[in-house]
């Protein structure tokens, strides 16, 4: 299934694109040779295994994965499991257009970390419909609302969006009504592993509640 972006959205594929061939430039000048390495969800590790296990989650899709891969040894040091063993799960699926990567299916649980931020302001409902039309459980989200440490090729700041948190809460409000069986975690961060997460939400809830008013 292809995903449609604007001119503007291609074109930061391309910048992407370079940026995971050639490197990048921090806003400190520094040069970073692996664009976009991190597994950046290690952080979240244990807080993510809690959600997966009351959810019942036994597949995913990292969508923007950047360099992250579930299959690798190594992700939990103690144990030297992969991500796939240590959240126990039977599936994983990978999505990088900047890598050439397209795993997208269905999955239970569409797993997103420091991707939307990067997306052109054109293309972010179009990519939040994208995310959730491949959940079937729900969608957990990593948000980051400040300025990056990368510059993209053109000088600009790899974050292109960024916005506070009740922003972003409310644009996936408005895609959330149209998956109401998809339950959100939304994780929004002000600084580097200075995140909050906002209160599970849903539009399955919405309908099913009796009042008409809800609550952010």
């Amino acid at each position: 299934m292809s995903l449609i972006l604007s001119n503007k959205g291609n074109a930061l594929i391309s910048l992407y694109d370079k940026m995971v061939v050639d490197g990048y430039e921090r806003e400190d000048t520094t040069f970073v040779k692996d664009a976009f390495g991190d597994f950046e969800l290690r952080s979240y590790a244990a807080d993510i295994a809690t959600i997966f296990s009351n959810e019942h989650i036994n597949s995913t899709l990292d969508y923007g994965c950047g360099g992250s891969n579930w299959k690798e040894v190594g992700f939990e040091p103690e144990t030297n499991k992969s991500a796939k063993e240590y959240f126990n799960l039977d599936a994983v699926y990978h999505y990088e257009p900047s890598r050439d990567i397209d795993e997208r299916t269905q999955v239970d649980c569409v797993v997103s970390f420091d991707v939307l931020e990067h997306i052109h302001i054109l293309d972010v409902a179009n990519v939040l419909r994208d995310m959730f039309s491949h959940a079937k459980k729900i969608c957990l989200l990593n948000i980051a609302c400040y300025p990056a440490a990368a510059k993209l090729p053109n000088g600009e700041n790899a974050h292109i969006t960024v916005r506070p948190k009740l922003w972003w809460k409310g644009v996936i409000d408005m895609i959330a009504v149209e998956y109401p069986h998809v339950q959100v975690y939304l994780i929004t961060s002000t600084a580097w592993q200075q995140s909050e997460l906002i209160p599970t939400f849903s539009a399955k809830k919405w309908i099913e509640q009796e009042k008409f008013v809800v609550d952010l």
